[in-house]
């Protein structure tokens, strides 16, 4: 549904893009190139992908700076503190 020459961009979640139309989509020229750092199947990438030109493949890299991988330990320390102290867990997943 892309006007031709457009760009799909995805840093969200791989299951969000259909993986096959997009190769088709990049191999006939529906639409110009994509740029991706999540995949339908990580790790495993499709050797059509990975074979197209117009793609740019990244790894997933939206939690690679200091400050976020430092924040990402701290929830951690304040969820286990909650649980021992038997206070509600901040970031309870059920």
């Amino acid at each position: 549904m892309m006007k031709p020459g457009a760009y799909l961009i995805n840093t969200a979640r791989g299951d969000v893009v259909d993986e096959s139309a997009l190769i088709e989509a990049l191999e006939t020229g529906v639409i110009r190139g994509a740029g991706l750092d999540v995949f339908e199947a990580e790790p495993n990438i499709p050797a059509r992908l990975r074979a197209l030109e117009n793609v740019v493949l990244l790894p997933h890299l939206g939690s690679a700076t200091e400050e976020t991988r430092t924040a990402m330990g701290m929830k951690v320390v304040e969820n286990v503190t909650a649980f021992f102290e038997g206070k509600a867990v901040p970031d309870r997943v059920v």
